[in-house]
């Protein structure tokens, strides 16, 4: 298995009774430097690249930190799996060029069933949390043209024409980073407002976890939470902590 750093290996952790397949570390410091376009991040004295082999630049000093941050702590082996910003940055340089289009449209499909417009047909209990978290970014959506209506039960319900535009619009005119973590978010969360909401500013990304949880939460205050549940929540906290990182670096100076 390769350990060059212009042709990265499988980061893949070995499982119980395997051998550890993640790559040794080959390189003392992280750092960011500056380069004509951008930002680079330097691994010793050589420029990082990406799996397919692209230079990597990115558009601020702030997240060329933070991806060397992210190489700096590696311990004796690379776990791509802690690299949050790093498989972002990946993603965003190999992904084709002709990729914005086909992005754009998989954040605005998020608003024909977004998570914000099902409310739960009981408890009322469950359903009064829900509107109470999700009615203010609804409206906060509308003030940008942005009407998606709400509806209880999970039977599908059509959403305006002009609003899923308005909303592929918007993601096709974000740069290729912003658009990564907008899709990323909605992703995450469920939800093209809640997507949209952290990528705009109006939310963090691990307050909009929290609201895209109103459901589960509600289920652990009833029923308690088993080990694997636990597990998959924590994972998604931490992404949401990740997804803001991303957003925060990519911030003007």
């Amino acid at each position: 298995m390769s350990e060059d750093p212009d042709r990265p290996a499988e980061y893949a952790r070995g499982v119980k009774g395997e051998i550890d397949q993640r790559p040794k570390r080959f390189y003392r410091q992280a750092t960011a430097a500056a380069v004509q376009s951008g930002w680079t991040v330097l691994l010793d004295q050589r420029a990082l690249r990406s799996p397919a082999g692209q230079t990597f630049i990115v558009p601020t000093q702030e997240l060329a930190r933070t991806v060397a941050g992210e190489w700096q702590v590696q311990g004796e082996r690379i776990d791509l799996a802690t690299m949050f910003n790093t498989r972002q940055v990946y993603g965003v340089l190999d992904r084709p060029e002709d990729a914005a289009a086909a992005l754009a449209a998989q954040v605005a499909r998020y608003a024909e069933t977004d998570l914000l417009c099902y409310l739960a047909e009981g408890p009322a209990v469950l359903r009064d949390r829900q509107e109470a978290g999700w009615a203010p970014l609804r409206e906060w959506a509308e003030e940008l043209g942005i009407v998606l209506r709400p509806s209880v039960g999970i039977m599908p319900k059509a959403q305006p024409a002009a609003s899923i535009e308005a909303i592929r619009a918007h993601a096709l005119g974000l740069d290729r980073f912003r658009l990564a973590g907008l899709a990323h978010g909605v992703a995450l969360f469920g939800s093209a407002i809640l997507g949209l909401a952290v990528e705009r500013g109006r939310l963090t990304a691990a307050e909009a976890y929290e609201l895209s949880s109103i459901d589960e939460a509600y289920q652990v205050s009833q029923w308690g939470e088993d080990a694997e549940a636990v597990r998959r929540t924590e994972s998604a906290r931490v992404d949401a902590r990740a997804l803001d990182m991303w957003f925060a670096a990519l911030a003007p100076a």
